[in-house]
């Protein structure tokens, strides 16, 4: 892993034991000693830090810094209001989706949250379709650290008491333990949480003092895949991709009221038409029969045995006990309850379509 980069708690991962693996360019922890089912539970009982620092983190400054996004983006950005954050979509000209991403109105400036396999071509993407008056900062010399489960609201209560009254999405300056931050109520997890954007030198300190806290303990990559696929939540290039279009990807509700009426985003051809129309495909849950995860790529049949779509995020659910999928079907057989059939290592294993997330968001309203 010579040749990875690293993220500002790189020495920290190392001295926790963490496992560290390549993603997106990056050595970065999949689990540490407790592994990534007590990471899991820890996550949904208590409280969980991952580092995500490999993210792209940059600001849009300038009056016309709404309108421009709105124009590579569905989104309603000009009516996000001050100290709120939305998740929005990158759309391609054939409708196609190019990332998604997170958008904050910071008052005097947008701050955007882009993922780190994209964030060079989303960067080079937005800076080339500004207009003079507009100017991308990209932060690269900051850290983003996720707190995030139950007990994350007591931990912020003790640390950083002002990030407590932000609701779901709010946004907002905080001093945590002595360290200037950027905070947002909002995460990957399905619980209520914090994302919070550090400068580089100072992310170990504060990240030391967070795991401080008898509440809260380390979680790494393998935690965060089962948390979001319970939670029912996308991952770009395995869930969403450039091959799939918002409302292919149940994502239709990005796409803002008042731009449905001015239909001026790149890929609105498409997209509108299939808002019109219907597509082909959905995404779905589907919930295995047994104890066999399907995973990735696998293959979803029709009770007749005809393929009709595949698997795109597949493993076993900690706190379900059992296996849990998302993939695209045919539209026909996408209704919540119908009976399917995945290829499995050479065998047909019953399943069922399913409403997602399978476990149920407690974000903070």
């Amino acid at each position: 892993m010579t040749d990875l980069k690293t993220t500002p708690l790189d020495a920290l991962h190392r001295r926790l034991g963490a496992r560290m693996v390549p993603f997106a360019g990056y050595a970065m922890p999949v689990q540490y000693q407790a592994g990534i089912m007590a990471e899991h539970a820890q996550c949904r009982t208590k409280a969980a830090l991952f580092d995500v620092s490999h993210m792209g983190q940059g600001v849009l400054e300038g009056a016309g810094a709404a309108a421009a996004l709105e124009r590579l983006t569905p989104a309603d950005i000009a009516g996000l209001k001050p100290n709120r954050q939305r998740y929005a979509l990158l759309t391609a000209e054939d409708g196609g989706i190019r990332d998604d991403f997170m958008v904050a109105n910071l008052g005097d400036r947008l701050f955007l949250v882009v993922n780190a396999a994209c964030k060079d071509e989303d960067f080079a993407h937005i800076a080339a379709h500004l207009p003079a008056d507009v100017r991308l900062t990209v932060w690269a010399d900051r850290a983003l650290i996720a707190l995030q489960g139950p007990a994350a609201e007591g931990v912020m209560a003790r640390l950083g008491p002002a990030a407590v009254l932000l609701p779901f999405m709010g946004v907002a300056e905080v001093t945590i333990a002595g360290i200037p931050c950027l905070v947002s109520r909002s995460g990957y997890t399905g619980e209520d949480g914090f994302e919070i954007s550090v400068s580089a030198d100072r992310a170990e300190r504060l990240a030391d003092t967070l795991l401080a806290d008898p509440d809260v303990a380390p979680a790494g990559l393998g935690a965060r895949d089962s948390l979001r696929l319970e939670a029912g939540l996308c991952l770009y290039g395995n869930d969403i991709d450039r091959t799939t279009s918002p409302v292919e990807a149940a994502l239709a509700w990005t796409i803002g009221k008042r731009r449905r009426s001015e239909w001026n985003f790149p890929g609105a051809a498409r997209i509108r038409s299939e808002l019109e129309a219907g597509t082909s495909r959905l995404r779905v849950g589907i919930l295995p029969e047994g104890r066999a995860p399907a995973r990735a790529h696998t293959t979803i049949h029709a009770a007749d045995g005809a393929p009709i779509g595949a698997i795109t995020s597949g493993g076993f659910g900690p706190t379900l006990n059992a296996p849990v999928a998302m993939g695209y079907v045919r539209r026909d057989l996408a209704a919540e309850g119908t009976p399917v059939a995945l290829a499995v290592r050479g065998r047909m294993l019953p399943a069922r379509v399913a409403a997602m997330p399978f476990v149920p968001h407690r974000y903070k309203r």
